[in-house]
């Protein structure tokens, strides 16, 4: 009897793998200086995987295998030489660690190609939550990360948070969508043109080195032996030179994010005032810079949904349905006579 068993003549391409746990252990025991034995499990899956180690001796690193992203290559020379110049200058940031030969990152050879992986210092704590010191105390400290990059003069970022990153180029990835009709690209072009000028009209806002992705998630909380509050952050995949407005309106996004209606509620409004105040505690924040907040509102959620749209070969496009688009359509509508919370 004939065999029916039928193989291709060549290896498929993988567009994504996910990583065993014990062979990313081995790969990394390799590569670092750690003397005691670790295991290596899977954490979180995101726009990157996210890998806990734990060692015998009871402490524990993290590390981070970066996902091939349709912005281009990794930016982690910029990010850890940025993360260990904060850290030398006293900042609260997961540092990153450094392999046998120096290195602060390495290249895992997986089915997809290249990824880079980096080895982080553990952060203990949790998110501030709706806490408000904890939210106050969270806009200090990137406050404080602001203020202590302005000395920063290692290597390039590879990206910068400027329109093109956060709109033009989000939008075409969002228009080539499998989801996309005409009706709703004409919708998502006007919004995004509307947006663009609006932005582009504004003047003197300031720029810094910005983290990319405060929404609350990514700064850990924890109490100093002296009983003061400390946020720590992490994940600075998303960050470069970029706008403040931006780097503040991306809290005020997350904050809205789950509204129906763009006013904040009771409790929202405090959260916010505490995180400006908290931010203003430590770094000036102009009134054009305040203004333009609500304008990046809009910027941010088209940088995320783009995001979201050029990942359709490893998610699939069911993630992205298109009266799931059309109410963020109806959503980016809404924002568009959106103005930053006065206080």
């Amino acid at each position: 009897m004939a065999d029916s068993k039928f193989v291709s003549s060549k290896p498929l391409r993988a567009v994504y793998s996910t990583i065993d746990g014990s062979d990313l252990r081995d790969f990394i025991a390799s590569a670092y200086p750690f003397d005691s034995p670790f295991e290596c499990s899977l954490l979180r899956r995101g726009f990157n995987d996210v890998y806990l180690l734990r060692f015998s001796d009871g402490s524990s690193k993290i590390a981070r295998l970066s996902s091939r992203r349709a912005r281009g290559e990794s930016n982690v020379a910029y990010e850890t030489s940025l993360l260990c110049h904060l850290k030398a200058a006293g900042g609260d940031v997961a540092a990153p660690l450094a392999t046998h030969a120096g290195a602060l990152s390495i290249e895992a050879d997986v089915a997809e190609g290249n990824r880079s992986l980096v080895v982080f210092e553990f952060l203990a704590g949790d998110p501030p939550g709706t806490d408000l010191q904890d939210t106050k105390t969270m806009a200090a400290s990137l406050a404080t990360l602001h203020r202590l990059a302005r000395s920063y003069s290692g290597p390039a970022s590879r990206y910068v948070l400027d329109l093109q990153h956060l709109v033009h180029r989000p939008l075409q990835r969002l228009l080539n969508h499998a989801s996309m009709d005409e009706g709703l690209s004409e919708r998502l072009k006007e919004i995004a043109s509307n947006l663009i000028a609006k932005i582009e009209a504004t003047t003197q806002l300031t720029t810094v080195f910005c983290h990319g992705d405060c929404h609350g998630g990514n700064t850990f909380m924890t109490s100093s032996s002296d009983g003061r509050r400390v946020g720590s952050f992490f994940d600075f995949d998303d960050g470069g030179p970029g706008y403040l407005a931006y780097d503040l309106a991306v809290y005020l996004w997350a904050i809205l994010l789950s509204n129906t209606e763009q006013d904040l509620s009771t409790g929202q409004s405090e959260r916010w005032k505490y995180f400006v105040d908290g931010y203003r505690e430590v770094s000036p924040l102009s009134t054009s810079d305040y203004a333009a907040i609500a304008l990046f509102v809009s910027a941010r959620h088209f940088w995320f949904l783009g995001e979201y749209a050029s990942r359709s070969d490893e998610w699939g496009s069911a993630v992205l349905p298109r009266i799931w688009l059309q109410k963020q359509a109806d959503k980016l509508e809404q924002w568009s006579a959106l103005e930053t919370p006065s206080l």
